[in-house]
């Protein structure tokens, strides 16, 4: 057994992460060495129990575990290896492995991560994706969880503007969660990376969603929580940012709102109120009129709409616009404006909400 394959082991083992590795890498040196001592040894280390579980390994494990990672083009990336992000070495109980679907690359050092709650209103979700799409258009990778919801948002946000993002999972990759972002997964491997340090068949268990949430702020210079109630994950992302020394940024939400509880609870706290992405350039000290990389999404839905269709473009904002209003708005009959939201709906701009209430796609 080499070192690579020795840590790939030592990581399908319950109960060891970087902080137990640290204990026996001091005292064996190589991790290779580590299955090569007896369990006396070991349990003076680890523990009687532990040290059984080393001794007592099946390597069927890990022969399963490459086999089908390969299978699936997945990179397994230990902590030794040059590839490995380096931010994630200065965490606490950094990972030992990460399994990886993609790249990760030294352009990803600039990075935000965009997360909230899965079951976000129309605020919540809409601002992830256009902070992300802003935000990736001048060169920030976007890292979030793929969850339902907020994540899933910013990863288009990013995606939509041919931006850089990063998923992180909170299980193996044979157990893509939640299903339905399986094809996503693979839009994001493609310009960026899905990874998680989870074996692969690991399944999406409630206790791997916190470590996951680590892994978020540990890949990002800063994190963004865009809406969240009291008891979110999202908040649990938020505190690992604090303790790894990462900024918390918070869009203020409606106080009357349960869902945006969370989030104003982060202001009160001290987290860095956001209203528009300068904000976070700003408190990162990045130079936003030189991040431009990318033609924002914005600038190329203008080139498709002229006349009286850019004209009333114009009113639909990020916030639902009822017919009425648009009538009143734009100074032309109602036929004109159920014709015009029409060529916008059929150009995919805009997209209509119950009550005939309209908004920006």
């Amino acid at each position: 057994m080499n070192n690579f394959e020795a840590l790939v082991s030592l990581n399908l083992i319950p109960q060891i992460g970087s902080v137990k590795l640290g204990q026996l890498l001091k005292y064996f040196g190589q991790p290779q060495e580590i299955f090569k001592t007896s369990g006396r040894s070991l349990a003076g280390i680890v523990g009687e129990c532990l040290a059984r579980d080393i001794t007592g390994f099946n390597t069927k494990y890990l022969k399963d575990d490459l086999a089908s990672a390969k299978k699936s083009g997945i990179k397994i990336i230990t902590f030794l290896d040059q590839d490995y992000p380096q931010v994630l070495k200065e965490i606490p109980a950094f990972p030992i492995v990460l399994y990886c679907l993609g790249q990760i690359t030294q352009a990803d050092r600039l990075a935000v991560g965009i997360v909230g709650s899965r079951r976000a209103s129309l605020y919540g979700l809409s601002n992830a994706e256009n902070f992300a799409a802003q935000l990736s258009a001048r060169g920030v990778t976007i890292v979030s969880g793929m969850a339902r919801g907020v994540d899933t948002c910013a990863h288009r946000g990013a995606l939509k503007v041919g931006g850089r993002t990063i998923a992180v999972m909170g299980s193996g990759f044979n157990h893509i969660y939640p299903a339905e972002n399986a094809d996503l997964a693979q839009k994001i491997s493609a310009s960026g990376a899905v990874v998680s340090e989870f074996s692969m068949e690991t399944k999406p268990l409630p206790q791997n969603f916190p470590r996951r949430n680590r892994l978020i702020s540990g890949l990002s210079q800063g994190v963004l929580v865009t809406e969240a109630a009291r008891n979110s994950g999202a908040l649990i992302t938020a505190d690992f940012a604090l303790e790894q020394g990462r900024d918390v940024f918070a869009l203020p939400g409606r106080i009357d709102s349960v869902s945006s509880m969370g989030t104003n609870a982060l202001i009160k706290q001290g987290a860095k109120i956001i209203t528009s992405c300068d904000d976070i350039f700003e408190e990162l000290d990045l130079p936003a009129a030189d991040m431009v990389k990318i033609k924002p999404a914005v600038a190329q839905e203008q080139e498709v709409v002229c006349g009286k269709e850019s004209r009333l473009y114009e009113y639909i904002e990020q916030q639902p616009v009822a017919i009425d209003d648009l009538v009143q708005k734009s100074s032309l009959s109602s036929s004109q404006v159920l014709n015009l939201v029409l060529k916008l709906q059929l150009k995919k701009l805009i997209k209509v909400l119950p009550g005939k209430h309209f908004i920006r796609n």
